[in-house]
């Protein structure tokens, strides 16, 4: 079971999938765990997600750190294959809960409520390349396996 959560190749087209979407992802999280970049922090972020969208606290915490810990866990190839569908898994509630109402664009005029969904298919596509292919070479899960070297 963990050889085949850690399996992947020596294709460094993983290795681009997997720090452009864990970059991302850690700067997300990092605004909501420590505020950086405008985030609300912790505190904050909890707040928001738990009163003003009514999602229970356990899977606030989950959403959060799918995007903190999922982001360094991608940026440095450890787990990947699990930090990418937990930021598959939380784009996905996004669309569902908040963004699909919103029309497929971003709201790059204003001139919408708010935000489409665009950026979360993306990001979904990303997480989706690492969770089939695996962290690629230069990652801790190559390291372990033994391949992608």
């Amino acid at each position: 079971m963990i050889k085949k959560l850690l399996a992947t190749s020596d294709n460094y087209g993983l290795v681009a999938a997997r720090m452009a979407l864990g970059v991302v992802f850690f700067a997300h999280g990092a605004q909501k765990v420590l505020g950086w970049w405008g985030g609300y922090g912790w505190s904050g972020t909890m707040g928001f997600f738990t009163h003003s969208m009514g999602i229970p606290a356990p899977f606030a915490v989950l959403a959060i750190v799918a995007e903190f810990a999922g982001g360094i866990g991608l940026i440095v190839g450890a787990l990947s294959r699990l930090a990418a569908f937990g930021i598959f898994v939380d784009m996905a509630v996004a669309v569902a809960m908040v963004h699909w109402r919103n029309g497929f664009f971003m709201n790059w005029f204003g001139n919408q409520k708010g935000e489409g969904f665009e950026y979360h298919i993306l990001a979904m596509a990303l997480a989706l390349v690492i969770i089939l292919g695996g962290a690629g070479p230069l990652s801790i899960d190559a390291a372990v396996s033994g391949e992608g070297k």
